[in-house]
């Protein structure tokens, strides 16, 4: 079970990079892990360092993945952002937390919504 929820974030984590490579978006980094918890992608919008949180839900799902990100999730976000930023000294740089839903969609393979912003903070 662990291993295919391994297997299918991985997947969506690709789509998502796709999708936000075509929109124009630089993929710096995959899967960062570090004393604050994992942030899914770091890349550069324009002049913008950008956090993805990326959140696939199956068909037929209670809640839209955007809406599954709670406060403690929010708080483990922020940490590893803060923890990203310190180690690479990059404190003064313009930086925002995105989030990239993604679903199965009825007319394309994946309904994607790519929220600017949607995690905000004084970092």
């Amino acid at each position: 079970m662990i291993s295919s929820r391994k297997a299918q974030g991985d997947h969506a984590e690709a789509v998502a990079a796709r999708y936000l490579q075509s929109k124009g978006v630089r993929i710096l980094e995959r899967n960062v892990y570090n004393r604050g918890g994992e942030i899914d992608l770091v890349g550069q919008d324009d002049e913008m360092l950008v956090f993805f949180e990326v959140r696939f839900r199956k068909r037929g799902g209670l809640t839209d993945g955007a809406e599954s990100i709670g406060w403690r999730k929010q708080q483990k976000l922020l940490r590893a952002v803060s923890f990203y930023l310190h180690r690479n000294g990059l404190w003064d740089r313009p930086c925002r937390i995105d989030v990239v839903a993604i679903a199965p969609g009825t007319t394309h393979q994946y309904q994607i919504r790519w929220i600017r912003n949607a995690i905000q903070a004084d970092l």
